[in-house]
């Protein structure tokens, strides 16, 4: 589980990334960039997804902060 979550977040910083440099670099590439930020949300709202239904089925625990 610790893997998934991991391999989705370095896949979110990727495609953040790919943004950027889509971004940065001043040739036209919205369309380009706009697919890689489309990515991203999609990935987060799946990771966010996936996080709540591990938690609903006891998966992972929530650790209290005291």
């Amino acid at each position: 589980m610790k893997l998934l979550i991991v391999a989705a977040l370095l896949a979110i910083i990727v495609s953040l990334g790919q943004a950027l440099f889509a971004m940065s670099s001043g040739q036209g590439n919205s369309a380009r960039m706009v697919r890689a930020l489309t990515l991203r949300i999609g990935l987060s709202v799946a990771l966010f997804a996936i996080l709540m239904l591990c938690w609903y089925f006891g998966l992972i625990d929530p650790h209290g902060v005291s």
